[in-house]
C-alpha cells in the first residue's frame, strides 16, 4: 500500500491518512481523518474485501468527509474519520486481527474516535477496545451504547418524514409505498417504523435469509398484510414507489437508475452510507433533474453516530432519541434551502455542513 495519492477527488484536505500494517495477523488498514475543526473524529470502521488496497484508501476517504459533514449537520462536537481494514469479515477475522487494529487506531492519541460499520459488530468493538480506550459502540454490558441501528432507523425515518413534507405537504406517510433495500439492523427497524407507526406499504429485498427471519422476527414470525418480501433490488426498483430506501451498502444510485423509467419513486432516503455511484453529484443532478428529491444520507442517517457520541458522556437512550429527533427539522431546512437557492439537496446539505465547520468548535452537549 504505497504510493497513496493526495490528488484523488476524495481527499479532499483531510488533515491526515494514516497507514497499518501488521502482516502477522493478516492486518492491512487506514484511518483517515477528515477534519477535527470541531471537535475530535468520530466515525465507524468497517471491514471490507475490497478488490485492492485503492479501493479500500478512497472508500475511508469518501466516508471520512461524509461523517464531517454528518457530524456537522447532527450538531456534535465532533470531526469526521473512518476506519477501514482491508479484508473479509467472513474469513480473516480473529481476535488478534482486531486487537491489532484497536492498537493502530490508539496510535493517534484519541485524534479519532471509532465506532462499528459494514463488518463490524458490538462484539468486534468490544475487542477493539480491549487496546484502544477510544472505542464507542460497545455492548452495554462494557459501558457501551450498543447496536447503533436503532437510533440510526429512527433518524432515517424523520429524514423520510421531512421529505414526505417538503414533497407532499405532509410528514404523513401512510399509505404510500416504500422500497427497503436491506433487511439489516437499520433496514429491519426502519420497516418495523413504517409498518407499524405509519401504516405505510412496505417492500423488502435483502440476499441473507437471516435478515429476512429477523425482520419478521419483529411480528411473530407472520408477514403483516402490508409488508411484502421480494427477491432483490431490481425487483423493488420496478414497483410503483413513493420512496426508495436504500440501506445496504452504497453505490446503487447510478446515472442509469436515474434515467430508468421504469424507476417511479418521488423521495430517495436511506440509511446506505455513500449511495451516490463514485460519489457523483451529477447523479444527484440527474434524480433533481426529473423530480426525484434526494435526501442525503449523512443527512439522515446521522441517529448512530449520535448514539455512540452520547456514549462518551455516560449512554442515555432517551436523551440520545431526543436529539435524533432533530433530523427533521434540519431534513426540513436543509430541503427548503435547496429549494430557495435552486440547488439540489445535496449542494445544500454540503454547504451547510461546510459553514458549521468553518464556524469551529461545538459546545460539548451537558450530560
Amino acid at each position: 500500500m504505497t504510493g497513496i495519492p493526495f490528488d484523488v477527488p476524495e481527499f479532499d484536505d483531510h488533515e491526515s491518512v494514516v497507514v497499518g500494517s501488521d502482516p502477522d495477523v493478516g492486518l492491512r488498514a487506514f484511518v483517515a481523518i477528515h477534519s477535527t475543526a470541531r471537535g475530535p473524529a468520530l466515525g465507524g470502521c468497517r471491514m471490507v474485501a475490497y478488490p485492492d488496497g485503492a479501493a479500500a484508501y478512497r472508500d475511508a476517504l469518501r466516508l471520512s468527509q461524509a461523517m464531517s459533514y454528518k457530524n456537522a449537520l447532527a450538531g456534535l462536537p465532533h470531526g469526521g474519520g473512518k476506519a477501514v481494514i482491508w479484508a473479509d469479515p467472513t474469513r480473516d477475522k480473529s481476535r488478534e486481527l482486531l486487537r491489532a487494529m484497536g492498537s493502530f487506531i490508539a496510535s493517534v492519541k484519541g485524534r479519532y474516535i471509532t465506532a462499528g460499520d459494514v463488518g463490524i459488530s458490538v462484539a468486534d468493538l468490544d475487542v477493539i477496545g480491549e487496546t484502544n480506550p477510544w472505542t464507542t459502540g460497545r455492548s452495554p454490558e462494557l459501558g457501551g451504547a450498543g447496536d447503533s441501528g436503532i437510533l440510526t432507523a429512527y433518524g432515517v425515518w424523520q429524514g423520510m418524514r421531512a421529505a414526505a413534507a417538503h414533497r407532499w405537504g405532509s410528514p404523513s406517510l401512510a399509505g404510500r409505498t416504500i422500497g427497503i433495500i436491506g433487511a439489516g439492523k437499520v433496514g429491519r427497524r426502519l420497516a418495523v417504523h413504517l409498518i407499524t407507526a405509519e401504516d405505510a406499504r412496505v417492500i423488502v429485498t435483502d440476499p441473507a435469509t437471516e435478515a429476512i427471519d429477523a425482520l419478521l422476527a419483529e411480528f411473530d414470525g407472520s408477514t403483516p398484510d402490508n409488508l411484502q418480501i421480494v427477491a432483490g433490488t431490481d425487483d423493488v426498483i420496478a414497483r410503483p414507489l413513493d420512496v426508495l430506501s436504500p440501506n445496504a451498502l452504497g453505490g446503487i444510485l447510478t446515472h442509469s437508475l436515474a434515467r430508468d423509467p421504469a424507476f417511479t419513486a418521488g423521495i430517495v432516503c436511506g440509511g446506505a452510507n455513500n449511495q451516490l455511484a463514485d460519489s457523483d453529484p451529477a447523479i444527484a443532478a440527474a434524480l433533481a433533474d426529473r423530480g426525484v428529491l434526494y435526501a442525503p444520507d449523512y443527512l439522515v442517517n446521522c441517529g448512530g453516530v449520535v448514539q455512540v457520541a452520547d456514549e462518551l458522556l455516560g449512554f442515555d437512550l432517551e436523551r440520545a432519541r431526543e436529539r435524533v429527533a432533530g433530523v427533521f427539522d434540519t431534513t426540513l431546512a436543509v430541503l427548503q434551502r435547496a429549494e430557495h437557492a435552486g440547488t439540489t439537496p445535496l449542494e445544500a446539505a454540503a454547504a451547510e455542513a461546510r459553514e458549521r465547520i468553518a464556524a469551529g468548535p461545538e459546545p460539548r452537549f451537558a450530560p
